[in-house]
C-alpha cells in the first residue's frame, strides 16, 4: 500500500480574505445633534431670563403709579360716601330733591317707570352690587358622591 493511496486528506480551500468594511457609526452625528440642542436650550434660557428681567423692571416702574391711582380712587370713593352720608344726615337725598324748574305734565308722562323707585328712596338697593355665585357642577348635586378636602 501506498502512502498516497490509503489516506486521503482533504485540504480546505483557503477562505477569501474578508473585505475591510468601514463601520459607519452614528456617534459623530449624535454628538453634533447633542451639542446643537444644548446650544439652543442655552439660548432659550438666556432669552427667558432677559424677558423676565424686563418684566420685573416694568413692574417696579409701574407699581408707584398704580399705588397712586388706587389712592386717588379710594379718596374719590370716600369723598362720595361722605357727601352721601352728609346729604342723608341733613335729610336731603340728591335723588329725591325736586329739580329747580317745574317739569311740564308732558315730561312727567314720558318719565320711565324705572326712575320712580329712585324717587321713592330706594337708592341703596340700586347701588349695592349683587353677589353672583358660580353655578354648581352636576357632580356636586349627586348625593352619593362626597367631596373631601384636606
Amino acid at each position: 500500500m501506498n502512502w498516497h493511496d490509503s489516506t486521503a486528506i482533504a485540504v480546505p480551500a483557503p477562505a477569501p480574505a474578508p473585505k475591510n468594511k468601514k463601520k459607519r457609526s452614528l456617534l459623530p452625528l449624535l454628538t453634533v445633534v447633542f451639542v446643537l440642542s444644548y446650544g439652543l436650550m442655552t439660548m432659550l434660557i438666556v432669552e427667558q431670563g432677559a424677558a423676565i428681567q424686563s418684566q420685573s423692571n416694568l413692574i417696579k416702574v409701574l407699581l408707584p403709579e398704580s399705588r397712586e391711582l388706587w389712592g386717588l380712587k379710594g379718596k374719590a370713593i370716600a369723598d362720595q360716601q361722605a357727601a352721601k352720608a352728609k346729604a342723608q344726615a341733613h335729610g336731603a337725598n340728591p335723588a329725591t330733591q325736586a329739580p329747580t324748574q317745574a317739569p311740564s305734565h308732558n315730561a312727567q308722562a314720558q318719565a320711565p317707570a324705572a326712575s320712580q323707585p329712585h324717587a321713592q328712596g330706594h337708592v341703596d338697593k340700586a347701588t349695592k352690587p349683587q353677589v353672583q355665585f358660580p353655578p354648581i357642577p352636576a357632580s356636586d348635586l349627586d348625593p352619593r358622591r362626597t367631596v373631601r378636602t384636606i
